[in-house]
C-alpha cells in the first residue's frame, strides 16, 4: 500500500472564507450534539474547494472546528485519495487505470496526457495550470476509459479525444461532462440491437362501471350524514 503524506513546503495559516464557513456550520447542523466529528470528509471538502488541496494548518483548523485530535483529521485525510495533500494544478486530471479502463486503453490515454501536458504522474505543470494523477477506480467502468476533471467525468475516451479535451481545456473552454462519444448515459454503443420492435400498449380498459358505482356510493355516503338524526 502506497504511503500519502503531507506536503513538506506548507502555508503559514487556513481559515475558512465566510461563505465556505457559512456551508461548513449548515454541514455541521446536520448532526447530533456530541456528533460534529462525522462532519470531517465535507470539511476537508470544502477546505479543498477553497485552496486546490489540503493543507496541515487546514487539518488543524477543522479539527479545533469539531473539537478533535488534529491527529483524526489527518488520518482521514490521508486515507481517501479524493483529498490532494499538495498543491494541484487549475485543471487537475485523473485518469482511470483500474481493470475496467485498462481493458479498454487507458493506457492510451495516459500515454495522450503525458504527451500533450508534458508532465507525468504526480506532477504539475511548471505554469500551475495542470497536474495528472492515477485514479483507482472512478466507479464508471460501463463508460471506461474515464478521465475525472474537478467534478467532471469524462467518458468513452481514446488517446485522439483525450487530446482534444485537453486543448479545449488549454483554450480555458469547459467542454461538456460525459460520454465523449455522444452516449446515452450507459446505453449500449451503436444501434439497438434487442428491443427493438416498438412495444405492444396495453389494452384500453373501461373504468366507467367502476367510476359510477364509486360516485353512488360517495352520494349515499353524504346523504346518510346529512340526514337527521333519531
Amino acid at each position: 500500500m502506497s504511503t500519502r503524506s503531507l506536503a513538506k513546503e506548507q502555508p503559514a495559516s487556513f481559515a475558512f472564507s465566510s461563505e465556505m464557513m457559512e456551508r461548513a456550520n449548515k454541514i455541521i447542523a446536520k448532526y447530533p450534539a456530541g456528533r460534529q466529528a462525522s462532519a470531517v470528509i465535507p470539511l476537508l471538502d470544502l477546505a479543498q474547494r477553497q485552496e486546490g488541496w489540503v493543507t496541515k494548518p487546514a487539518i488543524e483548523e477543522i479539527a479545533k472546528i469539531l473539537s478533535m485530535a488534529p491527529i483524526r483529521v489527518l488520518e482521514v485525510a490521508t486515507f481517501y485519495t479524493m483529498f490532494n495533500l499538495s498543491p494541484v494544478g487549475k485543471t487537475h486530471v485523473q485518469i482511470c487505470t483500474s481493470l475496467s479502463c485498462w481493458l479498454r486503453g487507458s493506457n492510451e490515454v495516459v500515454k495522450a496526457c503525458k504527451e500533450k501536458l508534458g508532465i507525468g504522474m504526480g506532477e504539475r505543470s511548471p505554469d500551475g495550470k495542470f497536474s495528472l494523477a492515477e485514479l483507482e477506480c472512478s466507479g464508471a467502468c460501463v463508460n471506461a476509459p474515464v478521465i475525472q476533471i474537478g467534478d467532471d467525468y469524462y467518458e468513452d475516451v481514446d488517446y485522439a479525444s483525450t487530446g482534444k479535451l485537453l486543448d479545449a481545456f488549454k483554450r480555458g473552454e469547459t467542454p461538456k461532462a460525459g460520454s465523449v462519444t455522444g452516449r446515452d448515459g450507459s446505453a449500449p454503443a451503436g444501434e439497438a440491437i434487442t428491443l427493438s420492435e416498438k412495444p405492444t400498449p396495453p389494452a384500453k380498459q373501461d373504468f366507467s362501471a367502476a367510476k359510477a358505482a364509486f360516485e353512488k356510493a360517495k352520494a349515499e355516503a353524504a346523504a346518510k350524514a346529512a340526514a337527521p338524526k333519531a
